[in-house]
């Protein structure tokens, strides 16, 4: 019997059992093998991450990750080490070779996306809540970086997607990868900040987030943080 799982905002049905994670989607804008690509190029990179059993159009299976997701309740003894394992594998992912990645999610690839994408409106962060999808176009073509400081990136590095070893805190893999590739290092950061600070994760907050930008070793970018957030309104 599969149990359906109801955390996360993937977009597809998970399900699982006996060790088993299945996801499946007949939308053509989820596209599970190359989320399957991406684990399995991630793993073979040397960060952990769930290993495909089974990969198909509609279809991706692996095998359960280990420990527990960053999101839980943890004591407050142990957020600051929670905080500071995001962080290393922040810094882990990051350091890999951006000319081995061979997946793009540079702003040439994603703005174009965004701009064609269904958005939920019901869904909008608070500080856009009730904005019309033209808002939130014109806002994202107006605050376009620049540049991109580029490295591999997850692509939604929220807590739920980063599973822990509750003795150690060393991370055990990370989950929902289909948006990973070669983009600015802040899709990452404001992401997990955002997280970090959501009130969906009432057990951090704005100094965890804080402390997590020291440990990566990076200062505030205000700018890059909000537009990469707006980007995300669009996923």
């Amino acid at each position: 019997m599969w149990e359906t799982v109801t955390t996360g905002l993937s977009g597809a049905v998970v399900t699982r059992r006996a060790g088993v994670y299945r996801k499946t989607s007949d939308d053509a804008g989820h596209d599970l093998v190359a989320e399957g690509e991406r684990l399995t190029w991630l793993r073979a990179a040397g960060i952990p991450a769930a290993e495909v059993l089974a990969c198909r159009p509609g279809l991706l299976e692996t095998a359960e990750v280990p420990g527990r997701p960053a999101s839980d309740p943890w004591p407050a003894a142990d957020r600051p080490r929670v905080v500071d394992a995001l962080a290393e594998l922040t810094c882990r992912l990051h350091a890999l070779p951006v000319a081995e990645c061979p997946f793009d999610r540079r702003l040439a690839v994603t703005v174009p996306e965004a701009l064609a994408a269904d958005v939920a409106l019901d869904m909008l962060d608070d500080e856009r809540a009730g904005w019309s999808r033209e808002q939130l176009v014109e806002r994202l073509l107006a605050t376009r970086p620049p540049d991109e400081d580029l490295v591999v990136c997850h692509g939604d590095l929220c807590l739920p997607n980063v599973l822990l070893d509750p003795v150690t805190f060393e991370v055990t893999g990370v989950i929902d990868t289909g948006r990973l590739g070669v983009a600015d290092r802040w899709v990452d950061l404001a992401l997990t900040t955002r997280s970090l600070e959501d009130d969906i994760n009432p057990q951090f907050g704005t100094g965890d987030a804080d402390r997590f930008l020291a440990r990566y070793g990076i200062s505030p970018d205000p700018a890059k943080r909000d537009f990469y957030r707006l980007l995300d309104e669009f996923f």
